[in-house]
């Protein structure tokens, strides 16, 4: 390494000088010299600087024995020994090559840069304390997230929801995860995938995703994947791709509508060139199959799924194709595992004697023969002597305890889909509200009638579907719409509409409380916002497609805030509120109108009816009477019953009696005919729905214990006091202005000086700034607070800084301490743990410590063990940078002694380092690997490849932790400033 000695007394031509002030100018050359100025000449940078000699801030530069040189043709050499020819230096050592060679100065590499702690030290580029300070903290900070278990689960702005959490847990640490996620509606199924997707990318198990989704459904992915997890979403389009050869190519995570897909051939094929390592596509049940014939929606997954190692599909409702359907699903995650529908049929039927053994376990009742019988067949000897304890007559009811739950588990383990398939229901997940309805039926307007009579023409519903975007007669849902569009001159349409007159009186009501108003089109939702201005002078917060996003986000505040600190009563919503924002602090919804399918009203009703609700939901339903609206207000309540409970066979059957709903709309048929035909349908869709769910994929889906320990454990995390202390140091350090709003909340803005480099990736207001917190609560209740966790790319880009650049690497620091004589010298090293290869992430997780701090004294004996950084730190003083600089001249010879000495001390530590994490890492992956095994021999949904994964990835991480080496990270010279008697 390089390193510097004292100024001479006297400067002779040809001598390579760094400025201490000026160290991007590389290595100089003095040109001429004399009493009163020298000239230094930097080739690397053609410039020249005159010194005064008494004052120039130049430094010497000279190798040592062992350094490695650069040569200005580019060749290295290591230096074994120097010689002086009339007052210049001359290196002696051996090339690459084991050529013998001699390297005046003069022919060193004016380009040179000094990187590492000791070469900048000795060469005066010593950085501020508090630099010195944030690198050490990103250290320990490193080696603390390396072990952390919740890694990628601790970042999301999510609630810390049990079954949510046992599902990323479980598949989120999986190599290469190809999962079915079926929770009922209303559970967070992308919450689920985007904690799974958030896992995978910060633990490195994936590098880039491809998530497909309906067109519908495009918005509210990139809301929930933007602001729950604050992940760089790309949204994929025709627009976007137009005139690109390789428009994929710079998408980390690329989202994009599987209808387009399907039709354009060149953005598949565009799409099927990118390497991915996750495949993400939700609304599953859609990608149709049969026997007889697949989707095209499916054909197009079917081929991404076997060029994409990682899948997760997304469904509610997995046999609402019929099993078939369900089938074809998993039949896309592992064909191997499921080649036939024949043979998958006959395996379901061996699951109902499993699910049968498990309830008697779980009920302490007795097994029957035929469920012994079937178990005896199944189990494994380990299993066998359990099934035998539980059944002998002098085991303990603690020891019969025991076995029910290993018996269980094992079970789980061994058999079903729960290793593919993960499926919970509502009435097995607390916390859900109850639903109200209250339909109010109003006259409809002569204006109104006159337009529908008019519309429900052949030729002219056309023109309806121009005005709504909405085909005919579902058109008729909205009459605002078409009197707006087609009645400019006669005034506005809220005039006289009675639901406005209902809508004041009801606000009036309600005026102690938050309400949520929703309807289909942004248009309505601002001409009911200047409504309700011009009319009683209300202001209500707006909320629709055309605002930008952080408009949104200053609209949903606006309502979140309490009405105390001026927040909004009311918060008017285009069908876009029913997207991806969720206000379960307000349980009061006004369906200005209905939307035309029933997954879009559950949409609706999900904003509220959501896990964290504590209020029953209050659905207030204006319709006009004698109009398509009251029909269409009888197939939801009485037909779907959608509005006191959620509907999970709606969309099934709005496609089986399109039909007749087309048909009802339009006024040709009488409600009464229809809809007990609906509820006869829908109570027989249900009680197949419900048949089709086997208790071992329930008690599979959601293990209470594990689920138990990471809701604690996460819990605990978000008190961490290191994250705060180092986001502290970190704002001080780049220079951004930090505010106290309250004791959890800060107000962040960047100034002029602030290194707006941490802020990439990071959705902030750079001319205003933005307002951050470290409570998990209030950040999920205001969308506009960034969530601070070690995972927020705020503090990711802190720690990359801290980490990855020099700054930081050297300080200078004066020691108050009364204890200590005047001028004693202490030296703070730390070293890092370097980890070479692929597995990196997962290797640092075994390791005891990434850094190896040593605290020398003037001796060179180590003080660490008894002097701690923090208490240290708390004692230092910066020094000017002038002196500093002075202090390291004057004291140069001791500090190579000691640096030299701290190379040898932290070299005796590494053995027992690399040893103590191979003995963590046998002891972590042995067990999974035998426990796959072993799952292996019974389960065939435990893929062969994930084993021998697993076990070449345990190959590679021994080979790499055996690599490991020792590099100094950060020195920090400390000058006892002795008694001070002031």
């Amino acid at each position: 390494m390089s390193t510097t000695a004292t100024a001479p007394l006297s400067f002779i031509p040809g001598q390579r000088w760094i400025s201490d002030a000026e160290i991007d100018l590389g290595l100089g050359t003095i040109l001429q010299s004399d009493r009163r100025s020298i000239t230094l000449l930097f080739p690397g940078k053609g410039e020249t600087r005159v010194y005064s000699t008494s004052t120039a801030p130049l430094t010497r530069v000279i190798f040592s024995e062992g350094d490695t040189l650069t040569h200005q043709d580019g060749w290295q050499m290591k230096v074994e020994d120097t010689k002086e020819v009339d007052g210049l230096l001359v290196y002696l050592g051996e090339d690459s090559q084991g050529e013998f060679l001699e390297v005046p100065e003069t022919q060193l590499d004016p380009e040179i840069r000094f990187q590492g702690p000791r070469e900048r030290l000795l060469t005066g580029q010593i950085d501020r304390n508090n630099e010195f300070h944030l690198r050490a903290l990103a250290r320990q900070a490193q080696t603390q997230l390396a072990k952390d278990s919740l890694r990628g689960l601790r970042g999301p702005r999510v609630g810390l929801v049990p079954h949510q959490l046992y599902i990323a847990h479980e598949v989120g640490q999986r190599l290469a995860p190809r999962v079915l996620l079926a929770d009922e509606v209303g559970l967070g199924k992308t919450i689920e995938a985007g904690m799974i997707l958030h896992q995978q990318l910060v633990t490195g198990r994936a590098q880039r995703a491809l998530i497909l989704v309906p067109e519908s459904l495009c918005h509210q992915w990139l809301v929930e994947l933007l602001r729950r997890f604050g992940l760089p979403v790309t949204l994929m389009n025709a627009e976007r791709c137009q005139d690109q050869e390789t428009p994929f190519a710079d998408a980390q995570i690329a989202l994009a509508s599987l209808d387009w897909l399907v039709k354009d051939d060149q953005a598949y094929t565009q799409v099927q060139e990118e390497s991915w390592d996750l495949l993400i596509v939700d609304e599953a049940h859609h990608l149709g199959w049969s026997p007889a014939a697949a989707s095209p929606e499916y054909l197009r997954i079917q081929q991404l799924a076997e060029q994409i190692p990682g899948l997760l599909l997304l469904t509610a409702t997995p046999e609402q194709s019929g099993e078939s359907g369900f089938f074809g699903q998993l039949q896309l995650l592992d064909p191997a595992r499921y080649p036939s529908l024949e043979a998958f049929q006959q395996e379901e039927g061996g699951y109902r004697l499993c699910a049968q053994a498990i309830n008697r376990l779980e009920l302490k009742q007795p097994l029957d023969a035929e469920e012994l019988k079937a178990l005896e067949a199944r189990l494994s000897n380990d299993s066998q002597k359990l099934l035998t304890l539980l059944e002998h007559p002098e085991t303990s009811d603690e020891q019969r305890d025991q076995a029910r739950q290993q018996l269980i588990d094992q079970l789980l383990d061994r058999y079903g889909t729960g290793r593919v398939l993960f499926r919970n229901r509502r009435a097995s997940v607390p916390g859900f509200p109850g639903r109200e309805v209250h339909p109010v039926g109003l006259d409809c307007p002569e204006a109104y009638l006159d337009l529908l009579e008019q519309f429900n023409q052949p030729h002219r519903q056309m023109m309806a579907e121009a005005m709504t975007g909405i085909a005919w007669p579902f058109a008729a849902l909205y009459p605002e719409r078409l009197y707006a569009s087609g009645n400019q001159s006669a005034g506005d349409w809220w005039q006289f509409d009675p639901r406005v007159d209902w809508l004041l009186d009801k606000l009036e009501e309600l005026k102690e409380e938050k309400v949520l108003l929703i309807c289909a089109h942004a248009e309505t939702a601002l001409e009911l916002s200047e409504a309700l201005r011009r009319r009683s002078g209300l202001l209500a917060a707006v909320f629709h497609e055309d605002m930008d996003l952080f408009d949104r986000d200053r609209a949903a505040a606006w309502f979140a805030e309490e009405a105390e600190e001026g927040g909004a009563p009311l918060l008017i919503c285009s069908e876009i509120g029913s997207e991806g924002r969720n206000f379960q602090f307000a349980h009061h919804l006004v369906l200005f109108d209905l939307p035309s399918h029933p997954d879009l009203l559950e949409q609706r009703i999900g904003r509220l009816d959501r896990i964290g609700q504590n209020q029953t939901i209050q659905l207030h339903v204006p319709y006009l009477e004698t109009t398509a609206q009251a029909d269409w207000l009888s197939f939801c309540h009485e037909g779907l019953e959608q509005f006191t409970r959620p509907c999970a066979v709606g969309a099934s059957l709005y496609q089986e009696y399109q039909d007749d709903l087309l048909a009802l709309l339009s006024g040709e048929k009488a409600t009464d005919d229809l809809i007990p035909l609906i509820q006869s349908s829908r109570d027989a869709a249900e009680i197949e729905l419900e048949a089709g769910r086997h208790r071992l994929l329930e008690l599979a889906s959601h293990r209470p214990e594990v689920s138990g320990q990471l809701v604690a454990q996460l819990a605990e995390a978000d008190q961490d006091k290191l994250l705060r202390e180092f986001l502290e140091v970190a704002l001080d350090v780049y220079r951004i202005q930090n505010e106290d709003l309250d004791e959890h909340t800060w107000y962040l803005k960047p100034g002029k000086e602030s290194d707006t480099a941490v802020f990439t990736d990071v959705h902030f207001d750079m001319e205003e700034g933005s307002s951050a917190t470290f409570l998990r609560d209030k950040a999920m209740a205001r969308d506009d607070l960034h969530f601070l966790t070690w995972e927020h790319p705020l503090t990711r880009n802190c720690l990359e800084a801290a980490t990855t650049t020099v700054k930081g690497n050297t300080a200078v620091a004066l020691l108050k301490n009364p204890a200590l004589p005047a001028g004693t010298l202490l030296l703070e090293v730390f070293f890092r743990l370097d980890l070479p290869g692929l597995h990196q992430p997962l290797a640092e997780r075994y390791l005891p410590s990434l850094s190896l701090r040593l605290l020398l004294d003037g001796q060179g004996n180590n003080l660490a063990p008894k002097v701690g950084f923090k208490g240290l730190s708390k004692q230092l003083v910066k020094m000017k940078k002038g002196l500093a600089r002075d202090v390291v001249k004057l004291r140069v010879d001791q500090l190579r002694g000691l640096m030299d000495k701290a190379e040898s001390e932290a070299a005796s530590h590494l053995p027992s380092y690399i040893e103590e994490a191979q003995e963590r890492m046998r002891q972590q992956l042995d067990p999974e690997i035998a426990r796959l095994q072993a799952l292996a021999e019974h389960n065939p949904a435990v893929k062969a490849e994930e084993i021998s994964q697993l076990q070449q990835v345990r190959l590679e991480l021994d080979t790499q932790l055996n690599q490991a080496t020792l590099k100094m990270d950060a020195l920090r010279v400390i000058v006892a400033a002795g008694r001070d008697d002031g």
